[in-house]
């Protein structure tokens, strides 16, 4: 891919692997073919909107779902984790006629709310609830602290590396996202950037150059956030808490 950006397209059918000089006149390409701007903007503003939410809705969740355990809570996790088991293609068809029938179509409501509330999610900050010191919780309730001020001001700093993990995971799903945004967004300025790579893709010829930039680039900003967070996600999936 690296390579790839930087050699023209008949080099890169060649099957030449050596990186070449070609690389701004690719770039120069794929801006005058596509509106690499605009759908660099609308990733990163649905990325980052659907992160912020859904670590939020997912981690009092599973905070809820531990602190205040009860049997009929463990009944609805079960239900949960079994609809892990239905494809999204599955729900996509009555999500859009949901979504249709309340006017939502082509609106950030209906790209978000889907992807707000999931159930590994849930799951992972439930797991990771389990190795939540209690004593802190109850010296904080005996201090006279309210249950959202226990929730902000104990367990959100002390679960951080969990935050990171989820953080992770859910800003490259959203960010990679095709599917759902092709089929609820339907207007050009929507545009994200896979969108965007697969319209590199249509017509009767491939830049292959062209194409291998547009991936190279969609791919940064996931690269870097695992790259930055690694340690985070590593110790949130093992459940470390210091």
């Amino acid at each position: 891919m690296l390579s790839g950006a930087t050699n023209k397209s008949i080099d890169i059918v060649r099957g030449r692997l050596i990186p070449g000089g070609y690389l701004v006149e690719n770039f120069r390409t794929l801006v005058a073919n596509q509106n690499l701007g605009l759908a660099m903007f609308n990733s990163f503003r649905n990325a980052i909107l659907i992160t912020i939410i859904s670590l939020l809705v997912c981690s009092i969740a599973g905070y809820g779902f531990e602190i205040y355990h009860d049997k009929g809570k463990d009944t609805l996790m079960s239900i949960l984790l079994l609809s892990m088991m239905l494809p999204f293609v599955a729900l996509m068809i009555p999500l859009f006629k949901m979504f249709s029938t309340m006017g939502l179509v082509n609106s950030w409501i209906a790209l978000v709310l889907p992807s707000i509330s999931t159930p590994f999610m849930i799951m992972l900050f439930r797991q990771a609830s389990r190795s939540f010191p209690i004593d802190i919780i109850e010296a904080s309730r005996l201090e006279g602290m309210s249950e959202i001020a226990i929730f902000f001001r104990m367990y959100v700093p002390i679960m951080k590396s969990t935050y990171g993990a989820a953080m992770t995971v859910t800003f490259m799903n959203a960010w990679n996202n095709y599917l759902w945004p092709k089929v609820i967004l339907q207007d050009n300025a929507s545009i994200t950037m896979p969108m965007l790579v697969a319209n590199l893709k249509s017509g009767y010829s491939v830049d292959y150059g062209m194409l291998m930039l547009g991936v190279l680039i969609c791919t940064l900003p996931t690269a870097i956030i695992f790259f930055c967070l690694q340690k985070s996600f590593s110790n949130g999936l093992t459940g470390a808490v210091k």
